[in-house]
């Protein structure tokens, strides 16, 4: 197994297991997406690991080839049919044996999905962040290095020195962006709200990035 589908499949056990004890109420709550409730989130990664390239073809099809609002679609019409607690099975399911597109998707930008998602649930719930801090070093390299075809991170880093003051991880060089790993992660996906958490001369420029070209995939909300 490499280090990726590893961690991958470290984060999503632990995420099940504290899942499960979330109540109904938190699962109603509007998430750090906007327009998506935590409920519509577990939906989005549930289908994620067993949607088939044809339904996804068919939806973007539908939503005049707009892959976003295919995708949120299909996570939200997911969320009418199954309770949480159906979802966290078929998430459980799924995982253990994906299909479609949770095959051939790239494991470095599925675990930023999931990582990313995870943190848009408990952020808005008001709880801290327990994702791994080894997943996080994975996904910040992932958004720093390599080319995203959804959301531009890599570009929005771009001559900037980031830090994450919790573990030993920097990148680049140019006016600093100083935070959490969550809190990094979180913006370079687009999430804006996390800016507040960052310090750095650096902090004003990122800002401009993000906001300035942030994707409707981004699903950016206030807590």
């Amino acid at each position: 197994m490499s280090r990726t589908r590893e961690l991958l499949r470290e984060h999503d056990t632990r995420f099940l297991a504290e899942a499960r004890e979330w109540s109904a109420t938190d699962w109603a709550r509007p998430s750090l997406c906007a327009q998506w409730t935590n409920h519509d989130v577990l939906a989005h990664l549930a289908i994620g690991y067993r949607a088939s390239t044809v339904r996804m073809a068919v939806e973007i099809g539908r939503h005049r080839g707009s892959f976003d609002r295919a995708n949120a679609a299909l996570a939200q019409r997911l969320a009418q049919q199954r309770s949480p607690a159906e979802l966290i099975e078929d998430f459980a399911t799924a995982m253990a044996a994906p299909r479609g597109l949770g095959r051939i998707f790239p494991r470095r930008f599925l675990l930023g999905d999931h990582v990313i998602h995870e943190l848009d649930i408990r952020f808005a719930l008001g709880l801290k962040s327990t994702v791994g801090l080894a997943q996080l070093a994975a996904v910040l390299d992932t958004q720093v290095r390599i080319p995203n075809p959804f959301i531009p991170s890599r570009t929005w880093a771009h001559g900037l020195s980031l830090r994450a003051d919790d573990l030993d991880w920097n990148h680049g060089e140019g006016p600093s962006v100083t935070g959490s790993a969550a809190h990094l992660a979180s913006v370079l996906a687009g999430r804006l709200w996390a800016l507040r958490h960052l310090s750095g001369d650096g902090v004003d420029a990122l800002r401009h990035r993000v906001s300035g070209e942030a994707t409707p995939n981004s699903h950016d909300r206030a807590p």
